[in-house]
Protein backbone atom coordinates (compact mmCIF):
# COMPACT_ATOMS: atom_id res chain seq x y z
CA UNK A 1 0.00 0.00 0.00
CA UNK A 2 1.69 3.35 -0.65
CA UNK A 3 0.24 6.90 -0.69
CA UNK A 4 1.81 10.09 -2.40
CA UNK A 5 0.92 13.75 -1.80
CA UNK A 6 2.37 16.22 -4.25
CA UNK A 7 1.78 20.17 -3.86
CA UNK A 8 0.40 21.14 -7.25
CA UNK A 9 2.71 22.92 -9.92
CA UNK A 10 1.74 26.21 -11.05
CA UNK A 11 1.09 26.09 -15.05
CA UNK A 12 0.72 28.70 -17.37
CA UNK A 13 -2.55 30.00 -18.95
CA UNK A 14 -6.35 28.88 -17.67
CA UNK A 15 -8.11 26.61 -19.25
CA UNK A 16 -10.95 27.77 -21.18
CA UNK A 17 -14.83 27.18 -19.94
CA UNK A 18 -16.14 24.01 -20.65
CA UNK A 19 -14.67 21.09 -23.39
CA UNK A 20 -15.54 21.54 -27.12
CA UNK A 21 -17.97 18.72 -27.74
CA UNK A 22 -20.20 16.34 -25.34
CA UNK A 23 -20.50 13.21 -25.52
CA UNK A 24 -23.68 11.25 -26.17
CA UNK A 25 -25.26 10.17 -23.69
CA UNK A 26 -24.94 6.59 -23.31
CA UNK A 27 -26.90 3.90 -20.93
CA UNK A 28 -26.39 4.31 -17.10
CA UNK A 29 -24.39 3.20 -14.89
CA UNK A 30 -25.82 -0.10 -13.15
CA UNK A 31 -27.98 0.76 -10.58
CA UNK A 32 -26.42 -1.73 -8.26
CA UNK A 33 -22.89 0.19 -8.53
CA UNK A 34 -23.66 4.02 -9.25
CA UNK A 35 -23.62 4.30 -5.80
CA UNK A 36 -20.60 2.81 -4.97
CA UNK A 37 -18.71 4.57 -7.58
CA UNK A 38 -21.04 7.78 -8.22
CA UNK A 39 -19.52 9.60 -4.85
CA UNK A 40 -15.67 8.97 -5.24
CA UNK A 41 -15.64 9.63 -8.83
CA UNK A 42 -18.39 12.84 -9.17
CA UNK A 43 -18.21 14.77 -5.46
CA UNK A 44 -15.53 17.52 -6.33
CA UNK A 45 -12.72 17.74 -3.03
CA UNK A 46 -13.51 20.59 -1.04
CA UNK A 47 -11.58 22.66 0.87
CA UNK A 48 -8.68 25.77 -0.42
CA UNK A 49 -5.95 23.50 0.72
CA UNK A 50 -6.66 20.22 -0.71
CA UNK A 51 -7.82 22.09 -3.85
CA UNK A 52 -4.18 22.86 -4.18
CA UNK A 53 -2.95 19.22 -3.82
CA UNK A 54 -2.43 15.78 -5.50
CA UNK A 55 -3.24 12.39 -3.60
CA UNK A 56 -2.91 9.24 -4.75
CA UNK A 57 -3.72 6.13 -2.85
CA UNK A 58 -2.63 2.16 -3.73
CA UNK A 59 -4.71 -0.31 -1.69
CA UNK A 60 -6.30 -3.98 -1.97
CA UNK A 61 -9.43 -4.24 -3.83
CA UNK A 62 -12.28 -4.34 -1.15
CA UNK A 63 -13.99 -7.39 -0.86
CA UNK A 64 -17.47 -5.70 -1.88
CA UNK A 65 -15.85 -4.63 -4.92
CA UNK A 66 -14.36 -7.14 -5.90
CA UNK A 67 -17.58 -9.51 -5.70
CA UNK A 68 -19.12 -6.52 -8.43
CA UNK A 69 -15.85 -7.43 -10.97
CA UNK A 70 -16.94 -11.00 -10.35
CA UNK A 71 -18.59 -12.05 -13.91
CA UNK A 72 -18.14 -8.35 -15.25
CA UNK A 73 -14.88 -7.36 -15.87
CA UNK A 74 -13.10 -10.21 -14.12
CA UNK A 75 -13.88 -14.27 -14.54
CA UNK A 76 -11.65 -17.22 -13.94
CA UNK A 77 -9.14 -17.76 -17.00
CA UNK A 78 -8.37 -14.14 -16.97
CA UNK A 79 -4.69 -13.40 -17.76
CA UNK A 80 -4.13 -12.04 -14.21
CA UNK A 81 -5.51 -13.27 -11.02
CA UNK A 82 -7.57 -10.23 -8.51
CA UNK A 83 -4.92 -10.55 -6.31
CA UNK A 84 -2.53 -8.80 -8.20
CA UNK A 85 -5.01 -5.73 -9.84
CA UNK A 86 -4.98 -2.80 -6.94
CA UNK A 87 -7.55 0.22 -6.17
CA UNK A 88 -5.69 3.26 -7.57
CA UNK A 89 -7.55 6.07 -6.15
CA UNK A 90 -6.29 9.66 -7.64
CA UNK A 91 -7.11 13.39 -7.60
CA UNK A 92 -7.89 14.78 -10.71
CA UNK A 93 -9.77 17.92 -12.16
CA UNK A 94 -13.23 17.55 -13.73
CA UNK A 95 -14.75 19.24 -16.84
CA UNK A 96 -15.90 21.82 -14.42
CA UNK A 97 -12.55 22.50 -12.82
CA UNK A 98 -13.13 21.01 -9.58
CA UNK A 99 -11.19 18.58 -7.80
CA UNK A 100 -12.03 15.03 -7.56
CA UNK A 101 -11.47 11.65 -6.28
CA UNK A 102 -11.22 8.82 -9.44
CA UNK A 103 -10.71 4.93 -9.27
CA UNK A 104 -8.94 3.15 -11.85
CA UNK A 105 -7.95 -0.38 -11.35
CA UNK A 106 -4.40 -1.64 -12.38
CA UNK A 107 -2.01 -3.99 -12.11
CA UNK A 108 -0.05 -3.72 -8.89
CA UNK A 109 3.31 -3.46 -11.26
CA UNK A 110 2.03 -0.07 -12.92
CA UNK A 111 0.49 1.45 -9.85
CA UNK A 112 3.49 3.44 -8.40
CA UNK A 113 4.31 4.66 -12.12
CA UNK A 114 0.23 5.80 -12.64
CA UNK A 115 0.43 7.82 -9.44
CA UNK A 116 2.95 9.82 -11.27
CA UNK A 117 0.94 10.16 -14.43
CA UNK A 118 -1.60 11.33 -12.84
CA UNK A 119 0.26 13.65 -10.41
CA UNK A 120 1.44 15.24 -13.71
CA UNK A 121 -1.82 15.28 -15.19
CA UNK A 122 -3.24 17.02 -11.97
CA UNK A 123 -0.12 19.39 -11.97
CA UNK A 124 -0.82 20.27 -16.10
CA UNK A 125 -4.62 20.79 -15.25
CA UNK A 126 -5.42 18.31 -17.38
CA UNK A 127 -9.00 17.87 -17.59
CA UNK A 128 -11.04 14.35 -17.20
CA UNK A 129 -14.90 14.12 -17.16
CA UNK A 130 -14.70 11.11 -15.04
CA UNK A 131 -13.05 8.14 -13.52
CA UNK A 132 -14.48 4.93 -12.74
CA UNK A 133 -13.96 1.13 -12.98
CA UNK A 134 -15.40 -0.49 -15.82
CA UNK A 135 -17.48 -2.91 -13.54
CA UNK A 136 -19.62 0.12 -12.99
CA UNK A 137 -21.00 -0.16 -16.68
CA UNK A 138 -21.60 -4.11 -16.20
CA UNK A 139 -17.58 -4.39 -18.08
CA UNK A 140 -18.81 -2.90 -21.32
CA UNK A 141 -16.58 -0.55 -22.90
CA UNK A 142 -18.47 0.53 -25.23
CA UNK A 143 -20.92 2.04 -21.98
CA UNK A 144 -17.66 3.41 -20.13
CA UNK A 145 -16.72 4.89 -23.85
CA UNK A 146 -20.03 6.40 -24.51
CA UNK A 147 -19.67 8.32 -20.85
CA UNK A 148 -16.54 9.57 -21.66
CA UNK A 149 -15.03 7.25 -18.86
CA UNK A 150 -11.22 7.25 -18.15
CA UNK A 151 -10.57 3.37 -17.05
CA UNK A 152 -8.23 0.53 -16.67
CA UNK A 153 -8.27 -3.18 -16.16
CA UNK A 154 -10.68 -5.12 -18.11
CA UNK A 155 -10.49 -8.63 -18.97
CA UNK A 156 -11.08 -8.43 -22.74
CA UNK A 157 -9.61 -9.45 -26.22
CA UNK A 158 -8.86 -6.89 -28.52
CA UNK A 159 -11.53 -6.47 -30.75
CA UNK A 160 -12.01 -9.15 -33.45
CA UNK A 161 -8.82 -11.50 -32.46
CA UNK A 162 -8.31 -14.51 -29.73
CA UNK A 163 -5.61 -12.11 -27.71
CA UNK A 164 -6.04 -10.63 -24.81
CA UNK A 165 -6.19 -6.64 -24.31
CA UNK A 166 -3.50 -5.02 -22.46
CA UNK A 167 -6.32 -4.35 -20.51
CA UNK A 168 -7.03 -7.89 -19.19
CA UNK A 169 -3.40 -7.26 -17.61
CA UNK A 170 -4.39 -4.20 -15.76
CA UNK A 171 -1.04 -2.40 -18.40
CA UNK A 172 -3.71 -0.06 -20.21
CA UNK A 173 -5.59 2.95 -19.52
CA UNK A 174 -7.82 4.87 -21.88
CA UNK A 175 -8.08 8.83 -21.12
CA UNK A 176 -11.04 10.89 -21.94
CA UNK A 177 -12.21 8.21 -25.09
CA UNK A 178 -15.05 10.54 -26.74
CA UNK A 179 -12.83 13.26 -27.33
CA UNK A 180 -10.10 10.38 -28.12
CA UNK A 181 -11.70 7.73 -29.99
CA UNK A 182 -9.68 4.65 -32.04
CA UNK A 183 -10.34 5.57 -35.74
CA UNK A 184 -9.65 2.07 -38.39
CA UNK A 185 -10.39 3.80 -41.36
CA UNK A 186 -14.26 5.29 -41.58
CA UNK A 187 -14.79 3.19 -38.23
CA UNK A 188 -14.79 5.29 -35.33
CA UNK A 189 -15.18 3.75 -31.90
CA UNK A 190 -17.33 4.78 -30.22
CA UNK A 191 -19.27 5.35 -33.20
CA UNK A 192 -20.76 8.49 -31.63
CA UNK A 193 -17.63 10.34 -31.67
CA UNK A 194 -16.94 10.43 -34.94
CA UNK A 195 -16.63 14.17 -35.10
CA UNK A 196 -13.87 13.42 -32.89
CA UNK A 197 -11.77 11.47 -35.54
CA UNK A 198 -11.12 15.30 -36.74
CA UNK A 199 -7.40 15.92 -34.99
CA UNK A 200 -7.80 19.40 -36.27
CA UNK A 201 -10.37 20.36 -33.67
CA UNK A 202 -9.45 21.99 -30.33
CA UNK A 203 -10.50 20.77 -26.67
CA UNK A 204 -8.81 20.79 -23.67
CA UNK A 205 -9.57 17.39 -23.30
CA UNK A 206 -7.63 16.17 -26.93
CA UNK A 207 -4.47 14.17 -26.64
CA UNK A 208 -1.80 15.03 -28.88
CA UNK A 209 1.36 13.75 -29.74
CA UNK A 210 3.99 15.88 -27.12
CA UNK A 211 1.75 17.45 -24.92
CA UNK A 212 1.52 17.19 -21.28
CA UNK A 213 -0.54 13.76 -21.49
CA UNK A 214 1.65 12.21 -24.25
CA UNK A 215 4.95 13.52 -21.63
CA UNK A 216 3.04 12.32 -18.83
CA UNK A 217 2.80 8.60 -19.89
CA UNK A 218 6.14 8.41 -21.89
CA UNK A 219 7.78 9.80 -18.65
CA UNK A 220 6.84 6.53 -16.97
CA UNK A 221 7.74 4.34 -20.41
CA UNK A 222 4.36 4.07 -21.20
CA UNK A 223 3.18 4.22 -25.33
CA UNK A 224 0.37 5.72 -26.85
CA UNK A 225 -2.15 4.05 -29.30
CA UNK A 226 -2.13 7.76 -30.73
CA UNK A 227 1.33 7.04 -32.37
CA UNK A 228 0.56 3.76 -34.55
CA UNK A 229 0.51 3.67 -37.77
CA UNK A 230 -3.01 1.77 -37.77
CA UNK A 231 -5.05 1.87 -35.91
CA UNK A 232 -5.06 5.32 -34.50
CA UNK A 233 -5.80 4.21 -30.78
CA UNK A 234 -5.87 8.31 -29.15
CA UNK A 235 -7.47 7.15 -26.08
CA UNK A 236 -5.25 4.23 -25.17
CA UNK A 237 -1.99 4.46 -23.61
CA UNK A 238 -0.20 1.03 -22.59
CA UNK A 239 3.33 -0.11 -20.56
CA UNK A 240 4.34 -2.93 -23.33
CA UNK A 241 2.82 -0.22 -26.62
CA UNK A 242 0.24 -2.73 -27.79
Amino acid sequence: MGRVCLRALAVAGVLIAGCAGQPTAGPAPRSDTASRSGPVSSAPVTGVAQATVYQAKTSAIPARMRRQMIGDTWHPGCPVGLGRLRLLTVSYWGFDHEVRQGELIVNESAAKALSRVFGLLFAARYPIRQMRPVDVFGGSDERSMLADNTSAFNCRRVRGTSTWSEHAYGLAVDVNPFENPEVLGNFVDPPAAAAWADRSRRSPAMIRHGDAVWRAFTSVGWKWGGDWTYPKDYQHFSANGG
